[in-house]
């Protein structure tokens, strides 16, 4: 039933997600798993935010970074989850042209934010090392802002190079994404053109973004 409501209802634009909520046997169970870690880890992050910035004691730059990995995890988990459990909750599983593209975007820039966030938090431990007695000279408000901005603009950046070329391919046949949310590898596999030389750019940039990061954490320990 509501699957014949779900494709009367659905636009031709539309894409229909086939996630984790295809079983009616298991589908109950996964739900209430899934919904007591996105709000197991919302809580968590909530109340570590909440505690670096009422406690004066964790007003230092090392917690000041990790507050804003915590705001990032909450921004991302909300991003997939949340849909994903509307929609099992409404009994649908479609997703908008733009939402979809807002979705890849935003999973986009998120993932890139905080590979950018964690590798240049690598200069905090560099410093608490190698010059204690400066660190918070070194590590000042204003270089803290700095790497949170450079990490947005790093993760934004990603967003908005792949995400119009990702969703300027022409899609035919089926809109089915076996998939939970709009990665771009599932997204592609809908399009009519040949996307594989895309497809190798793509792998490479996001092999660089974590080997990048991944460096700059092993050589601030060198």
């Amino acid at each position: 039933m509501v699957g014949a409501t779900e494709g009367h209802n659905t636009s031709s634009t539309d894409f229909i997600f086939l996630g984790l909520f295809t079983r009616e046997e298991t589908s109950g169970l996964l739900f209430a798993t899934i919904s007591a870690i996105f709000l197991t880890s919302l809580l968590s992050n909530g109340i570590m935010i909440f505690l670096i910035h009422t406690d004066s004691h964790l007003h230092t730059p090392m917690y000041f970074l990790l507050s804003h990995v915590s705001l990032i995890d909450m921004m991302y988990i909300s991003t997939i989850v949340s849909k994903m459990l509307v929609d099992y909750m409404l009994g649908q599983r479609t997703i908008s042209f733009v939402a979809c593209t807002a979705q890849h975007f935003l999973y986009l820039t998120l993932v890139g934010a905080e590979f950018f966030l964690l590798g240049l938090m690598a200069y905090d431990r560099y410093v608490a090392i190698c010059h204690p007695l400066r660190y918070l000279v070194l590590l000042s408000h204003r270089v803290c802002w700095m790497i949170i901005a450079v990490s947005w603009f790093g993760g934004s950046l990603d967003g908005f190079l792949l995400t119009p070329i990702t969703v300027s391919f022409s899609f035919c046949g089926s809109r089915e994404i076996h998939h939970l949310f709009s990665e771009a590898p599932a997204v592609l596999s809908l399009a009519c053109a040949d996307t594989a030389l895309y497809e190798m750019v793509m792998y490479v940039c996001c092999v660089l973004m974590l080997l990048i990061p991944f460096s700059v954490v092993i050589t601030s320990y060198a």
